[in-house]
C-alpha cells in the first residue's frame, strides 16, 4: 500500500489553493489522489493548452500511418490556397517542424500584450488570421509561444486524415486508452487543437502514462516510441520560468532530474518524470497563477517520488 501520510503537506497545500484535482502515480500504482469534491473527480475539465501536447501525439500517429511523409514538409502544401503563404515574406519556408516547436517566425503576442489569449478565435477565418501575421523572425530562429501553431497542426491532421480531429483521436488514441467521454470544441469546422479539450483527471493520467511508456499501451504501440522521445527533448530554450520546448511539450529539470509536461492556462498539467516512472496530473482554477501547481510539484511532490 502507498504511504499516503508522506503526502500530508501536499494535501494541506492543495486545500489552500484553487487546485481541483491532483493525482500522483508511480509505476502502475496511484500513490496520492486529491479532489476538491466529487465533481472535480468525475466531471470533464477544460485542460486548455494541454490540448497542444495531445495534438502533437496525434501528429506522430499521422507519421506512423504515412499520412504525412515527414515533419519538414512545408505547410504551403496544406494551405496553398491562402495568398499570405506566398506573399514573399518567407512564410513558404514554414514547415510542420516549425509549428511543432512554435518557431514559424510569425509576429505573435500571446505571451505579451494579448495576455495569454489569442484573438484568432474571434476572427472570421482563423487560418487566415494566423497566416496573415507579419514575419518577425526567420523560421526556426526563435520559439515564440503561439496557439496559432497548434491550430494549424490540428487543421493539417484533419486534412490528411479526412476526419475531424476528435474522430481521428477517438479511433487511434482515446478508444485504445479506454477514454470514452471527452469534449473537443471546434470553430469553423476545425477542432481547436490548441486549447479545445475537456476531459477527466483520470483520463489525463492515462495520456501521461502512455507517454511514460513511450507510446506503448498494453502491448500496442499507439504512438511511435521515437516520436515520444523526440517530442520530449529540449529543442529550443524558451522562458526560464517555464522550461525549454520540444514538439509541443515543455521540458525542464530540478537538479539532475529531468521531466516534461503539458501545461494549460489556470493550472492544468500532465507531468511525466521518466527517471522515477512517475506521472502527476493537476486540474485547477488558478486564474491568476497558472504555475502554482508546478511549484507544488517541484517543491513537494518531486522529492517524494525521487
Amino acid at each position: 500500500m502507498p504511504d499516503t501520510a508522506k503526502y500530508d503537506k501536499l494535501s494541506k497545500s492543495l486545500g489552500k489553493g484553487q487546485v481541483r484535482a491532483c493525482i500522483v502515480m508511480r509505476g502502475a500504482e496511484i500513490e496520492f489522489e486529491y479532489y476538491r469534491n466529487k465533481k472535480a473527480e468525475t466531471s470533464l475539465h477544460h485542460i486548455n493548452s494541454c490540448s497542444k501536447s495531445i495534438t502533437a501525439l496525434l501528429l506522430g500517429i499521422c507519421l506512423k500511418q504515412g499520412l504525412i511523409r515527414d515533419i519538414n514538409v512545408p505547410i504551403k502544401e496544406f494551405f496553398g490556397d491562402y495568398p499570405a503563404i506566398s506573399d514573399g515574406s518567407g512564410k513558404d519556408a514554414i514547415t510542420i517542424y516549425h509549428l511543432l516547436t512554435m518557431t514559424p517566425g510569425l509576429d505573435w503576442r500571446e505571451f505579451g500584450e494579448w495576455n495569454y489569449f489569442s484573438p484568432m478565435e474571434y476572427s472570421a477565418d482563423i487560418v487566415s488570421f494566423i497566416l496573415n501575421r507579419d514575419m518577425e523572425f526567420r523560421p526556426g530562429e526563435k520559439m515564440n509561444y503561439s496557439s496559432g501553431c497548434s491550430h494549424l497542426l490540428g487543421a493539417i491532421i484533419q486534412t490528411v486524415s479526412g476526419k475531424k480531429l476528435i474522430d481521428f483521436a477517438y479511433e487511434h488514441l482515446f478508444a485504445p486508452l479506454g477514454i470514452k467521454d471527452i469534449v473537443w470544441h471546434e470553430k469553423q469546422g476545425v477542432n481547436l487543437g490548441a486549447n479545445g479539450l475537456k476531459m477527466t483527471p483520470a483520463d489525463m493520467l492515462k495520456l501521461g502514462s502512455l507517454c511514460l511508456q513511450r507510446g506503448n499501451w498494453n502491448g500496442e504501440q499507439l504512438v511511435p516510441q521515437e516520436w515520444i522521445i523526440e517530442s520530449t527533448k529540449p529543442h529550443f530554450q524558451t522562458y526560464p520560468e517555464i522550461g525549454a520546448y520540444g514538439y509541443s511539450w515543455w521540458v525542464s529539470n530540478v537538479g539532475q532530474t529531468n521531466y516534461y509536461f503539458a501545461m494549460g492556462l489556470f493550472g492544468q498539467f500532465i507531468i511525466v518524470v521518466p527517471e522515477h516512472e512517475a506521472v502527476v496530473v493537476f486540474t485547477s482554477e488558478n486564474y491568476g497563477e497558472t504555475m502554482l501547481p508546478m511549484r507544488y510539484f517541484r517543491d513537494i511532490i518531486l522529492p517524494l517520488v525521487g
